[in-house]
């Protein structure tokens, strides 16, 4: 069986844990700028976030000696991962974070952010023989 050593899964892991910070801010530490609102900038914040940890998850799956059928696997799971994660966030937040909510669009954000990671690393890192 192959492996991947932890150490290359430290900065998503490392990156997990400051979206996980972030996200858990209460309502009161997150800072209102008007003009923001009308480019749905809270939105562009989530894809960024749940991309990125997407990314970073699946780069030592990228240069790894994995086959292509692996790593498509492993990119996979790691996006559903990821989207499911971001829903999990959100239910945290509507329990337990005071001046927060469930947002279904801040969960649809982290999702396309996951899908669209998912995306750029399959057409980037996997080699297709067309």
């Amino acid at each position: 069986m192959q492996k991947i050593s932890i150490k290359k899964f430290l900065p998503g892991i490392a990156w997990f844990f400051i979206v996980l910070v972030l996200t858990c801010l209460p309502g009161s530490d997150i800072p209102k700028v008007g003009w923001l609102d009308k480019i749905y900038f809270d939105k562009w914040v989530h894809i960024g976030m749940f991309g990125g940890l997407t990314f970073l998850f699946c780069w030592p799956f990228y240069k790894s000696n994995f086959s292509t059928q692996q790593q498509l696997n492993y990119f996979i799971k790691i996006a559903i991962a990821v989207s499911i994660w971001g829903l999990t966030i959100e239910f945290i937040q509507r329990f337990y974070i005071t001046g927060r909510s469930f947002d279904l669009l801040d969960w649809a954000a982290d999702s396309l952010g996951a899908l669209v990671a998912f995306w750029f690393c399959k057409k980037i890192f996997i080699k297709t023989h067309s």
